[in-house]
């Protein structure tokens, strides 16, 4: 058996583009120092002394920005190219960063918070692109892989170092360390994968791209909006649920880290071996149907009325499965639909789906939370999941079916 995996992962990277490989060298980096959002609630409650509506507004300012950055992003990758886009969001985000390791005052928070996620977010339409212009149609696919596969180790590795850092030297240094690797990323770029004008695509005019635009395309615009309802309930594991351990349960900040940090070790140890089981299946959107019913079961667990950290490994665990049953299909879909000239637009439109949710998860959780409590949060979000689960397997017919893949 260890074996056969090893081998899954063996075929799925070999003969890739170095090119690709630093790419996603640069995405592990920068997500692997993306420790900030897991913590940023519990920083602004225990810390600094927010209220919860007051951190949901600050998580919502991110969301915010998350959106407008990935519109910016798509935009400006499909106008001027990709490389400076990575280039300059990597740097600019550093220092954002460290403004927020001296300030306290909750507007200038609010408003850094937003212009990072505003600088950060414009680098993953670019990175896709990127990914995409270095590969070619025979092992783009396996690009993506290994660019999600990057993505998920660092995230992996992200949460768990925020959590030993917040519980030993505190939480700012959280932020001084997101932009040491933000500066790291940034420098790979620009010495190992210099700009040239012979493999970087010219500037482009937007107004000469082919094909149906994403925000025309009714069936796409549609999963769009089940995505963002589904990332709703997923992003709760890096908003209301860690404050719901540290309040209601009274686990530290550094056992918190390592239960987020299961959730990418999950993924990347289990995730490229149990699609790549699923390739033949072409009806992908009864997966990501079954991803979303996992989430009902998942919040059931918070609010089972255990206090231990067997519920707490179990909702990671079936948070885990509902990732790797869905986001791997939606990502598939995304990056399939439209043709080369559109991609940076279908790919913005589709990471401002999670800049969405990015507004609505912490916001809304946050004040049900301070009103209602946890309890009934989590029984909503239940009942939230178990209609986007049906919103998505009521769509398979309406969808061309694809083959599966793992972008």
């Amino acid at each position: 058996m260890i074996t056969k995996v090893i081998n899954i992962y063996k075929d799925s990277f070999s003969g890739l583009p170095r090119s690709v490989w630093l790419l996603s060298l640069i995405m592990l980096i920068n997500r692997a120092g993306a420790m900030v959002l897991p913590f940023m609630t519990l920083y602004l409650t225990t810390d600094l002394g927010f209220s919860l509506t007051a951190a949901g507004w600050v998580m919502g300012a991110y969301g915010l920005g998350s959106i407008l950055g990935a519109y910016a992003g798509g935009y400006l990758t499909d106008k001027f190219g990709f490389y400076h886009i990575q280039l300059y969001s990597l740097l600019i985000g550093a220092l954002i960063l460290l403004l927020l390791v001296f300030v306290k005052d909750y507007t200038i928070i609010l408003i850094s918070v937003f212009s990072f996620a505003l600088v950060a977010d414009t680098l993953r339409p670019a990175n896709s692109v990127a990914i995409a212009a270095y590969s070619n149609p025979e092992n783009r696919t396996r690009s993506f892989s290994l660019m999600r596969f990057a993505i998920n180790l660092g995230f992996s590795i992200g949460p768990a170092m925020g959590g030993i850092v917040a519980g030993t030297l505190g939480f700012r240094w959280i932020f001084l360390i997101d932009a040491v690797t933000c500066v790291s990323a940034a420098f790979i770029l620009f010495k190992y994968l210099p700009y040239d004008k012979t493999t970087v695509p010219e500037k482009k005019s937007i107004s000469t791209t082919t094909g149906l635009s994403a925000y025309k395309n009714k069936e796409y615009l549609i999963f769009i909006f089940l995505v963002s309802l589904y990332a709703i309930a997923f992003f709760q594991l890096f908003t209301s649920v860690p404050v719901y351990w540290e309040r209601e349960w009274s686990f530290s900040e550094t056992k918190i880290g390592l239960l987020l940090a299961l959730n990418g070790l999950i993924i990347v140890m289990f995730e490229m071996p149990f699609i790549r089981s699923l390739e033949h299946i072409q009806r992908y959107m009864v997966m990501i149907s079954i991803g979303s019913a996992l989430l009902i079961a998942s919040f059931v667990s918070l609010i089972s009325g255990w206090v231990s950290i067997i519920p707490a490994v179990v909702f990671i665990i079936l948070m885990s499965l509902s990732e790797m049953f869905a986001m791997p299909f939606m990502t598939n879909y995304a990056v399939s639909t439209p043709g080369e000239d559109r991609r940076g637009q279908y790919m913005a439109l589709y990471a401002m789906a999670y800049g969405v949710a990015h507004i609505v998860a912490p916001m809304g959780s946050m004040y049900i939370a301070d009103n209602f409590g946890f309890f009934i949060l989590y029984v909503s979000l239940a009942l939230l999941s178990l209609v986007v689960s049906f919103a998505f397997f009521s769509m398979r017919k309406k969808m061309v079916a694809r083959t599966v893949t793992t972008p």
